[in-house]
């Protein structure tokens, strides 16, 4: 049986390809989508993809991973630097969680410089664009083979 990887994707996310694509790039949510899910069955896992904008959604979705999926990529958006229930939902999951920004956030505004999330990730990449999702898909490969 293959190893499940849940794609976690906060607020503003589905605006991908639209939003500021001189931050963001051209790429959309679906083309992450797919890339994961591909990059995934290359790995031998199954990718489950979620992208929501509202915070209970995601946080009931972490909650239901516990026991259920080998790893966790996040891209919690703006509810990095808000979110503590985000925080405390992804220490009770207890599974690895790579932390994934599209932009270089520590280049950017001050506010953005602190994640909750940063603080339970085994790993934290940002500024790759939407690369750093593969590449995170990627290190799952080598972290649970």
């Amino acid at each position: 049986m293959a190893h499940k990887i849940l794609v976690l994707n906060g607020p503003n996310l589905n605006m991908l390809g639209l939003r500021e694509p001189t931050v963001y790039g051209h790429e959309t949510l679906a083309d992450v989508e797919k890339m994961c899910v591909e990059v995934g069955t290359g790995h031998g896992f199954d990718v489950e993809c979620l992208q929501t904008n509202h915070e209970g959604v995601l946080i009931d979705r972490i909650h239901a991973a516990r026991g259920t999926v080998a790893g966790i990529v996040i891209n919690p958006g703006a509810w990095t630097h808000t979110s503590i229930a985000i925080h405390d939902a992804l220490i009770a999951a207890e599974v690895p969680v790579l932390e994934v920004h599209i932009s270089n956030v520590h280049k950017r505004e001050e506010f953005r410089h602190h994640s909750y999330v940063s603080r339970v990730a085994v790993g934290v990449l940002a500024g790759f664009g939407t690369h750093g999702y593969k590449l995170a898909i990627d290190h799952f490969g080598k972290l649970l083979k």
